[in-house]
C-alpha cells in the first residue's frame, strides 16, 4: 500500500495570517486623498479584499478618474503601507500557532499573496513569521492575480509539490476561487462575515464561517494531516 503524500500548505497573507486590512485601508485612504479623493471609506475597501493591489488600484483609478499611471499609484500605496506595516501588524494568535505546528512537523509552507513582494517581506519580518515562511509568491510575479490560480500554482511549483497535495488557507472569496481553480484543497476563514455564504467558500473543504474567532490550529492541523 502506498504511503499518503505529505501535504504542503500555502497561506494567503492579508486577513489570513495577519490582520493587515486596517493598514491597507489606511494606505489606500491616504493615497487617494493625495489625488483629491476624500470619500473612500472602509465599506468600499472591503469590496477589494482578496483582490491584488494592482487590480484594486486599476479599478479605483477608473472609478475616481485619476490621471496618474497605475505604476505611480502602486509605488505610493506601497510606500504608505510599508510605513504602517513596520509600525504595527498583528498576527492572528491561532495562525501563528498553526505555522509553528506545521514547521515543527516539517510540513512545506509558502505564502501566496496579492500584495507586493516588498510588502510581504516587510510584514513577515515585522511579525517574526519570516523565520518559518521563506517561500513567497507575489501577484506581481505571475501573469494573473486572484481569482485566477496563478499565484497558488507558482507557490506549488516552488515547493516542488503537486497542486492536489496542497492546502490553501484563505480569507476572501477570490482567493478560495483561485485555490479551487488550482485544484487545491482550501481552508476558508472569512474576513468579512457577510461573505461566508459565498459559493467559493461553500466549495471549501473546511469552512470556519465565524472567521478567526472559530479557527483553531489543532483542528486545522488534524484536518490537513488526516489520512
Amino acid at each position: 500500500m502506498s504511503q499518503p503524500r505529505t501535504p504542503s500548505v500555502i497561506f494567503d497573507l492579508d486577513g489570513t495570517l495577519v490582520d493587515s486590512e486596517p493598514n491597507y485601508y489606511e494606505a489606500g485612504r491616504r493615497l487617494l486623498a493625495e489625488y483629491g479623493v476624500t470619500d473612500f471609506g472602509w465599506e468600499r475597501h472591503t469590496d477589494f479584499i482578496g483582490i491584488g493591489t494592482r487590480e484594486t488600484l486599476e479599478a479605483l483609478r477608473e472609478e475616481y478618474t485619476i490621471s496618474a499611471p497605475v505604476e505611480e499609484l502602486l509605488a505610493g500605496k506601497n510606500w504608505h503601507y510599508l510605513a504602517l506595516a513596520a509600525a504595527s501588524t498583528d498576527v492572528y494568535p491561532q495562525m501563528r500557532r498553526f505555522v509553528e505546528l506545521l514547521h515543527g512537523a516539517g510540513v512545506p509552507m509558502a505564502v501566496a499573496s496579492g500584495s507586493s513582494r516588498a510588502a510581504i517581506e516587510a510584514v513577515l519580518a515585522a511579525t517574526g513569521l519570516d523565520a518559518f515562511l521563506t517561500t513567497l509568491v507575489s501577484a506581481e510575479e505571475v501573469e494573473r492575480g486572484k481569482p485566477e490560480p496563478d499565484v497558488f500554482l507558482e507557490a506549488a511549483r516552488r515547493l516542488g509539490a503537486e497542486p492536489a497535495d496542497c492546502v490553501v488557507l484563505e480569507d476572501a472569496p477570490p482567493g478560495a476561487a483561485a485555490a479551487h481553480a488550482a485544484g487545491m484543497r482550501c481552508i476558508a476563514i472569512p474576513y468579512v462575515a457577510a461573505t461566508a455564504d459565498d459559493p467559493a467558500f461553500r466549495a471549501a473543504g473546511l469552512l470556519y464561517a465565524g472567521g478567526q474567532r472559530e479557527f483553531t490550529a489543532r483542528a486545522a492541523y488534524a484536518w490537513i494531516t488526516a489520512p
